[in-house]
């Protein structure tokens, strides 16, 4: 069994292994995720309720986000890794300033904050890494050399 082999790629493992998981709930049971993140969930469709859709829609985008992180964490692949920190951070504020707004119900401001706390800590892991080996560089597989980090861009 493979393992991420950095701390960001971590960072990545567990929010894809959880984007992933919450992805599949929803496609599985829409009402158990609407319960899940404190939302109603309505006793009958009224004409043109298209909840469903909106869950299956992001249920989907969810579990596939949360296998192409897995994967781009078990390849370690940190031009990815940095990526997402600003578009993760981009989610955190649309979240919280939909719940100031009144768009969105209080409790998606969970919602920004788990993305703005793992785009935090994937920062954080990366700064560190590239700290620590003075370079910037990526750890190459066994048997290659590596390539400077910016080029995987």
């Amino acid at each position: 069994m493979r393992f991420p082999r950095s701390a960001s790629g971590w960072t990545m493992a567990v929010f894809g292994v959880l984007a992933a998981a919450l992805g599949a709930v929803g496609l599985v049971s829409p009402a158990a995720q609407l319960s899940m993140l404190g939302l109603a969930t309505p006793g009958g469709r009224g004409s043109g309720d298209h909840t469903s859709a909106f869950v299956t829609a992001s249920s989907t985008a969810a579990l596939n986000m949360g296998v192409y992180y897995v994967l781009a964490a078990l390849a370690d692949w940190r031009a990815f890794f940095r990526w997402t920190v600003p578009f993760r951070l981009l989610t955190c504020t649309v979240f919280t300033a939909a719940v100031i707004g009144g768009r969105a119900p209080e409790v998606f401001i969970g919602v920004g904050v788990w993305e703005g706390l793992g785009a935090v800590a994937t920062a954080v892991a990366l700064r560190y890494e590239r700290r620590a080996t003075g370079t910037g560089a990526a750890h190459g597989r066994a048997g290659t050399t590596a390539a400077p980090d910016r080029a995987e861009a």
